[in-house]
């Protein structure tokens, strides 16, 4: 029982290890936008863990040596997948299976020592398909290749490789390019590359069979020569008659496009390919990477016809021996066809006037990347006489030229020039005025030192390139102009649109820009395409709104270079982040409403809190404290002067009165001569009718004083207050400015309750006095007042009772 339980439980944990197969796997998280995942260099040595949803997975140039069933798993929807430069040495067989979407896929230079049909057996979608420089020795057998009715470009073969079948490429029926390498085939059937039309472009590498076993080079070239399909040699060593005899198939198929890529040449097979080629429609022939010997003999040849040639190029040649070759004068049978020559990088320093009037139809010429002068180029250009006069396009890029003002004399009478392309040389300055060709549309300055622009460049362009120069500006208008390129210079701003009303496209990335606008591109009537990328940009928020709003909906202006090359580069924290992605807060981008909003809503809220203060009267109670505070600190050091004296307070008055300016005729006429000068009258005791010395505002009151001032004092020098209570007193505010400080004092805790006497004029209630004065009402309905009588018969009793309550316990005692 104890066996079975181990071994139960050794099987669990082995189905628990395979149930997770991406466990040990390491993963790869380096994909962009657009789902494309370059995982090349990362050393893995197995097939990491990507994203599902990735369109690209670029494997290259790592250490995996195993494609397992399960590592691609899932992946869909991938359209291109590469595992060029590993130590692959297996493939399982269904590792593939799940690619049902592939379209590329990439497993040149690895250790495949044998192709297997199950591999692609379900990649029905493949398109493009590169299996060259594995150490395999044939393709295999069934047809490796059945089923892929899609594929359109295949390469294939290396080192390895020496056999090739028929059927070997079975179900390939139609191909876009093709690419063999066998430099060291021994063995090939007639057919094996036949059966594939139409066919396009073939690149062959058959080093070998050149050499050593030419029935074997002609069959294959038998087998792909078509008038139509460009074919291009590689890697061959011609210097022997011998070695050209697989051409006379192609020439016999009437080939009409030939290119020799990194051939080693002598100058007698070159006339030997001349005659293995007369009479043939070849077109176009091309020659790039050469090591030429010889002494440049072509004299057998010039019997020759080659009518047909309309493009020849001449591309890193390199020539022995140089000291010892001649004139190229004796290709005049050649030279006076093609309407194309370019010479490119040939450490070609002169072209004689001479062989230039060999050219007579000559439409284009490339002289790029050579050792010209503006010396030099004057004898190559025949001293400015114009005899290249059918030549369109000009290319002298990459030379060692100096005057702008040389070269646009030498072309000035080249009356059919469009194209003039003097792009890397060494131009630091331009002249003030030129003359050029009336019918030059294009023009390439790029990759100078230009630190200008001067009225020398024509109005007549269309197209003019002064990129990665050292300009500062661009003032100069050009009417005609539909393309500018401006990128690399030092430009802080666009130029003016106005100077190029038919301008449709401006490239200029890469310089000092900080920002622009719309009011900037308002100017281009007729721009459409804009590349302003990789620019040190100040993502103001007027920048990121303009670019992210109006700029990247694309309706009217379309940013060729795409948003992710527009990135901020100040301030410090939007530093990095893509201008289509920044989000700024509304207190930064809108300073002005912000403040203007805060200050509207503060407003509102401070009127609304001012009408809420004032409706709870609030702002009263606050003038109060504050008057109050002040009045108390004046009382307080009146009291300390009298504590240092020792003395009592004097009270100079029996009572202040507080009433209303309207009510001072009642106050003078009835209350002071009653109070003050009272009649001789039996009934009332000798007490009682001693005057009274009453304090009246308008009498007593000290002038200059601070009315607070007056009152305080008129309140601590007096034994009672008399509130004369009226309509008028409530409503008066001078009157009530008055009882507001009054109010306090006697309430305050300092007098007492008795200290306040109450006299209504005329019947009023408590709810009509203000409910600021919440003690004076709550005394109103605590505390007995005196109504004044309006029946004469009453009003006796009532000035004997006011006497009683003024002067209180002494009357009583009485």
């Amino acid at each position: 029982i104890g066996l079975y339980f181990t071994l139960l439980f050794l099987a669990s944990l082995c189905r628990g290890q395979r149930s997770d197969p991406d466990a040990e796997r390491p993963s790869c998280s380096r994909c962009d936008l657009h789902l494309s995942c370059d995982c090349s260099h990362h050393g893995f040595t197995v097939v990491p863990t990507v994203t599902e949803h990735a369109l690209i997975l670029d494997l290259s140039f790592n250490n995996i040596t195993t494609v397992t069933d399960n590592d691609l798993t899932g992946h869909t929807q991938l359209r291109a997948l590469s595992l060029h430069g590993n130590q692959l040495s297996v493939i399982e067989p269904m590792a593939f299976d799940s690619l049902w979407s592939l379209e590329e896929l990439d497993l040149s230079d690895n250790q495949l020592t044998a192709l297997e049909n199950t591999w692609f057996s379900k990649l029905g979608a493949l398109q493009r398909l590169n299996l060259l420089n594995n150490p395999y020795r044939g393709l295999g057998s069934p047809a490796v290749f059945q089923g892929l009715v899609r594929l359109r470009r295949l390469a294939l073969g290396g080192p390895a490789l020496q056999e090739l079948k028929r059927g070997d490429l079975g179900g390939v029926a139609q191909l876009e390019e093709l690419t063999v390498h066998a430099n060291n085939l021994t063995r090939y059937e007639p057919g094996a590359l036949g059966d594939i039309w139409p066919l396009g472009r073939v690149t062959l590498s058959l080093h070998e069979p050149f050499l050593t076993n030419t029935a074997l080079a002609s069959a294959v070239l038998c087998d792909v020569s078509y008038p139509e399909t460009p074919i291009i040699l590689e890697d061959l060593h011609l210097t022997t008659k011998l070695s050209i005899q697989p051409l006379r198939e192609s020439a016999r198929r009437r080939i009409r496009s030939i290119t020799f890529r990194n051939v080693f040449i002598a100058d007698n097979t070159i006339v030997n390919l001349l005659v293995v080629l007369n009479g043939v429609p070849v077109t176009s022939l091309f020659v790039e990477g050469m090591t030429l010997v010889g002494e440049g003999r072509w004299e057998n040849a010039s019997w020759t016809d080659h009518r047909s040639i309309d493009e020849f190029l001449i591309r890193n040649v390199v020539v022995l021996d140089v000291y010892r070759f001649v004139s190229f004068l004796q290709l005049q049978f050649l030279l006076k066809y093609p309407r194309k020559v370019s010479v490119i990088n040939a450490k070609v320093f002169v072209l004689p006037c001479a062989t230039s009037e060999l050219l007579e139809n000559l439409q284009y010429l490339d002289l790029s990347d050579n050792l010209l002068t503006d010396l030099t180029l004057a004898e190559t250009l025949c001293n400015g006489r114009g005899k290249l006069k059918d030549l369109r396009v000009l290319n002298i890029s990459g030379n060692a030229l100096k005057s702008l003002s040389t070269v646009s004399q030498l072309v000035k009478k080249l009356s059919k020039l469009t194209h003039l392309d003097i792009s890397r040389t060494g131009y630091s300055s331009m002249p003030q005025g030129c003359s050029w060709p009336s019918l030059l549309r294009y023009l390439n300055i790029s990759k100078a030192k230009l630190t200008t622009v001067t009225p020398c460049l024509p109005t007549t362009l269309e197209v003019l390139d002064l990129s990665n120069n050292d300009l500062k500006d661009f003032t100069l208008a050009l009417p005609a102009l539909r393309e500018l390129h401006l990128s690399g210079n030092k430009l802080l701003r666009l130029p003016s649109g106005r100077l190029f009303p038919n301008l449709q496209t401006l490239i200029i990335q890469s310089n000092t820009l900080n920002m622009f606008g719309r009011s900037d591109l308002e100017s281009y009537r007729r721009l459409q395409n804009l590349q302003a990328g990789q620019n040190k940009f100040v993502c103001s928020c007027e920048f990121v709104a303009f670019l992210q709003l109006d700029l990247m909906a694309g309706e009217d202006l379309h940013f060729a270079d795409g948003e992710e090359n527009y990135i901020c580069d100040s301030p410090l924290d939007l530093q990095g982040q893509l201008v289509g992605q920044v989000h700024q807060s509304i207190v930064v981008c809108h300073q002005v409403l912000f403040v203007s909003v805060c200050c509207g809503v503060g407003l509102f809220v401070g009127i609304v809190l001012f009408i809420s203060l004032w409706r709870l009267h609030a702002l009263w109670y606050l003038k109060m404290t504050w008057a109050w505070v002040k009045a108390k600190r004046s009382s307080r050091r009146r009291r300390r002067v009298r504590d240092r004296m020792d003395s009592e307070p004097l009270l100079s008055y029996d009572a202040f009165v507080s009433y209303s300016e309207r009510d001072a005729t009642w106050v003078e006429n009835f209350l002071v001569p009653e109070l003050e000068e009272p009649r001789q009258n039996d009934s009332i005791s000798a007490r009682t009718r001693e005057p009274l010395t009453l304090c009246l505002h308008k009498r007593d009151f000290l002038p200059g004083h601070w009315i607070v001032d007056n009152i305080m004092s008129a309140m601590e020098h007096s034994r009672r207050t008399v509130f004369i209570l009226s309509e008028n007193f409530v409503q008066s505010d001078w009157c009530r400015y008055e009882l507001d400080f009054s109010h306090f004092w006697m309430f305050d805790g300092n007098a007492g309750r008795d200290a306040a006497i109450l006299i209504l004029l005329e019947p009023l209630s408590k709810d009509d006095v203000p409910k600021r004065f919440c003690k004076l009402r709550k005394l109103m309905s605590s505390t007995t007042y005196l109504e004044w009588p309006q029946e004469e018969d009453r009003r006796r009793e009532f000035w004997r009772s006011l006497r009683i309550a003024l002067r209180g316990e002494e009357e009583e005692e009485d």
